[in-house]
């Protein structure tokens, strides 16, 4: 992976793919229509005049169509299996509706007491469990292991510096809610009241500190919602918390996408926080609309990558190649478009593929693996159909690497996979992948075309320009629809602690991380003295 924040409050930008492949723990559009072994006709997502916590696909014995293909068994558990090995490791009670209830009571309680705690002291609390995270580190490695397949280093780098006290990250924190007074005006810094967040499984840690993290500094108390894919991890991040937080500040609900359903749609939330697809976050705002109620969405990317005649080509396909494989391509800012001049193109095929080569897939606890298994045989098929696709109508294979064989007959791996020749008219270069997969087209060279292929997408999260003409990559990014361009790099590796992670277009609503992102976990208030 990146260096994984690399010292910038990010903590991770994850989106997942669409709907049956989606990651997000909460709702998936396919979720809606069978939740259950028995037909489930009503929307989850529901309007306060018909918020029904009861709804009949609440927690029902799930034992298929679930996210990433979840069971749920006959004692309303999640049944949590290792995507390497196939085995189960752990099952996890569910969240019934009377609990969730439970929940939000207790944390609109506890929040009156946590909003007139100071911000000093609640970010010095907020400090303290990151010590707390630190001396679990071990056991929290081997956790998003197990539970979601990423290799040991990359699960390493995420835990490293999510639980890192990043001095400056906090600094910030303690700036955005500062009273600003102007005159005889003072703008201060409100708290919604109770924060829903629904974390994905591909960064399961750090995606969570990345929303708790600005929610509980600007005096919110917290529900966390972790995907299904990964309920140990998030239930062990939170009973850390809950060490050094008082009684209420943070909680845990688990449990199938109608568990977040009803967290959404429930009257007692102020805000929503998730990192999800496209569609999901358009069922959130659907289910928020009755309400006006506050949401934070980070969605899905189709990152592109723009590499010119005048590049630095050997730099330029080994990022491409890292940037693609990185958490075996399960990243939403992953590069999944390729766009390479003509007269180079030849070139950076060779190169591409020389880089791809160096690359094994395997489980991610033997440290020799730098690609793990997909995180379920779903998205694993998902990747492969749109690697078929593309074959079938035109594109090049120019590698595929080895997979485990038969004594890893449990796991869901897919090869590295570089293909060139790809085009817009295969699904490899308009739905998202999620998979580790390289893909390469040519284009004439040309600015305008590099600007128009880069945004030939509905999606505008990341994006990235390589070329030694600094005027010309300006150009360049500054007509990229997207929240961030890199120029000879990748944004997310190289941006400031200062800056926003922002999704343009289909991409993002609401954004977050940096100051302007950590004010978005408040609301001002103006107080006016004659």
């Amino acid at each position: 992976m990146t260096k994984y924040l690399n010292a910038k409050a990010l903590f991770f930008s994850i989106t997942l793919p669409f709907k049956s492949t989606q990651a997000f723990s909460s709702i998936a559009g396919a979720t809606f229509k069978s939740l259950t072994t028995t037909t489930t006709t009503g929307n989850l997502f529901q309007s306060k005049s018909s918020y029904n916590p009861h709804h009949n696909g609440y927690n029902h014995l799930v034992r298929r169509n679930m996210v990433q293909g979840v069971v749920i068994d006959s004692d309303n558990c999640l049944v949590n299996t290792n995507p390497a090995t196939g085995e189960i490791i752990s099952r996890v009670k569910c969240t019934t509706p009377g609990e969730l209830e439970g929940l939000i009571d207790t944390a609109k309680v506890s929040q009156r007491e946590w909003r007139t705690t100071s911000v000093e002291d609640r970010v010095n609390l907020l400090k303290t469990c990151m010590d707390e995270l630190a001396a679990i580190s071990d056991p929290m490695i081997e956790l998003i292991v197990k539970e979601m397949g990423k290799p040991i280093g990359e699960a390493k780098e995420e835990v490293d510096y999510a639980v890192v006290v990043q001095e400056e990250y906090f600094d910030i924190l303690l700036e955005s809610l500062t009273p600003k007074t102007y005159g005889k005006s003072t703008v201060v810094r409100h708290p919604y009241g109770v924060v829903a967040i629904m974390s994905p499984w591909n960064f399961p840690l750090g995606e969570i500190m990345l929303l708790a993290l600005p929610s509980l500094a600007s005096g919110n108390t917290v529900i966390v919602k972790p995907s299904e894919v990964v309920p140990e991890t998030g239930a062990l991040m939170v009973r850390t918390l809950q060490k050094v937080l008082p009684p209420g500040v943070i909680q845990l609900a688990q449990g199938s996408g109608s568990v977040g359903a009803a967290l959404v749609a429930h009257p007692g939330i102020d805000l929503v926080a998730m990192t999800g697809s496209s569609a999901t976050g358009k069922k959130i705002l659907e289910s928020a609309a009755p309400l006006l109620k506050r949401v934070i969405l980070e969605m899905g990317g189709k990152d592109p990558m723009i590499v010119c005649a005048d590049a630095d080509l050997e730099k330029a396909a080994k990022d491409a190649v890292f940037y693609s494989l990185s958490n075996t391509g399960q990243v939403c800012c992953s590069i999944e478009r390729i766009y390479v001049a003509d007269s180079v193109y030849d070139e950076f095929q060779e190169l591409s593929k020389a880089a791809a080569k160096t690359y094994k897939v395997g489980n991610g606890m033997d440290a020799d693996n730098q690609v793990g298994p997909m995180v379920s045989m779903i998205q694993k098929d998902h990747v492969h159909d749109q690697v078929e696709d593309a074959l079938a109508k035109g594109a090049k294979l120019l590698h595929q690497s080895e997979i485990p064989g038969s004594e890893n007959s449990g796991g869901q791996f897919y090869p590295v996979t570089v293909l060139a020749d790809v085009n817009e008219n295969m699904k490899l270069f308009t739905k998202e992948t999620f998979g580790p997969v390289v893909a390469i087209a040519k284009f004439d060279g040309t600015e305008k075309e590099a600007v128009r292929l880069a945004n030939d997408t509905e999606y505008g999260l990341g994006s990235s320009v390589y070329t030694e003409d600094t005027e010309k990559a300006n150009r360049i990014a500054a007509l990229i629809d997207a929240g961030q361009v890199g120029i000879n790099c990748y944004p997310l590796e190289f941006m400031g602690i200062q800056c926003p992670w922002v999704g343009h277009k289909q991409s993002g609503f609401g954004f977050h991380s940096g100051v302007d992102g950590c004010l978005q976990f408040s609301i001002p208030k103006t107080i006016v003295s004659r």
